[in-house]
């Protein structure tokens, strides 16, 4: 295995993804080589980024940890890969592993920059970690404690994942909020209540907007009780945001904060890294309960035909996971 060809999949110009082929070099030092058995799509940045709305200002920050290319395009990009080492240090070999690592058949990372998999957690359902991450940083953001009303508004992955950690406090009352009603079981499913925009509850004290959507940061600030927070975890790319902040905004002392995460709250910084917090992350997914939000799955070779309608919602999707041939091999 001195020398193996890859497949990796490419935004060669915006909305328009390719398959290229490439040669992986000897594997150097303290390396190991991944052969991929899953990786996973949601249905925000990445749908940015395959459109080509990361703004120029942003095209440092939004680098993924192994992407090749640039924005807004040919760019190799991913950030939700699962596979098995093949080739490495001996406590490694054949272990399924997760990796911030680009839509790619088989690829080499350093040794520190894959997690083992916990036991007990399948192998198709890590390809949510990333996604697990973004919930656990925007629940330590929020500052959420036992007995408060939270109301999440956008029932995509992130926010069903944070519903679903919100909702394990003890004494809070969550709510999710979506216009799709199909996503009411789901949210019960994961211990939450459900309510359409029209219907949400008002006077919170934590709400938590993921829903991608202008509209829904507006309705967000209408929820919010006096001195209550707003969270953004929604990122825009290149589209401009207009808020309302006249009426009551500054009377009823509300607060807007964004959450990333790219950075550790201040508060976490001190006792928590990043590989701290993708172990509880991983460790979290054990959860069958979970595993509704994996929506969809396609074949690798076919990434290029089925990118651009994930990109744009068709179906509304949660995660769409991407199948390698050698998962058939690991079942």
């Amino acid at each position: 295995m001195d020398r193996d060809a890859a497949t990796a999949f490419w935004i060669a110009t915006p909305g328009r993804g390719e398959l290229r082929r490439e040669i992986l070099p000897p594997l150097p030092a303290d390396h190991v080589q991944v052969t991929a058995l899953y990786s996973g799509i949601s249905r925000g940045t990445e749908s940015l980024v395959f459109h080509g709305h990361v703004p120029p200002t942003e095209y440092q920050r939004m680098r993924a940890p192994f992407q090749a290319g640039d924005f807004p395009g040919p760019v190799k990009y991913g950030y939700a890969s699962v596979g098995r080492v093949d080739c490495g240090p001996a406590d490694l070999m054949g272990r399924s592993v997760f990796c911030l690592h680009p839509h790619q058949d088989h690829y080499q990372v350093p040794a520190t920059a894959v997690t083992p998999l916990p036991e007990g957690l399948p192998p198709g359902r890590a390809v949510l970690a990333a996604n697990m991450e973004t919930a656990i940083n925007g629940i330590w953001d929020a500052g959420i404690g036992p007995g408060d009303r939270v109301c999440v508004i956008g029932a995509g992955v992130v926010g069903a994942l944070v519903a679903y950690l919100a909702a394990r406090i003890p004494g809070t009352r969550v709510t999710l909020v979506d216009i799709n009603e199909g996503r009411a079981a789901l949210a019960q499913a994961l211990g939450a209540g459900f309510a359409r925009p029209e219907a949400a509850p008002e006077d919170q004290d934590h709400v938590i907007h993921v829903s991608g959507q202008p509209d829904g940061l507006d309705h967000a600030l209408t929820l919010a009780g006096d001195e209550g927070l707003v969270l953004e975890m929604s990122w825009y790319g290149d589209r401009p945001v207009t808020l309302p902040l006249g009426g009551a905004f500054h009377a009823r002392r509300l607060t807007l904060r964004s959450s990333q995460v790219g950075r550790l709250p201040p508060s976490r910084t001190p006792r928590w890294d990043y590989r701290r917090r993708l172990a509880l992350a991983l460790e979290l997914l054990k959860d069958p309960v979970l595993e509704p939000l994996i929506s969809g799955e396609s074949d690798f070779l076919a990434l290029p035909r089925v990118m651009p309608s994930l990109a744009d919602g068709a179906g509304q999707v949660l995660c769409h996971r991407i199948r390698y041939p050698a998962a058939m091999s690991n079942d």
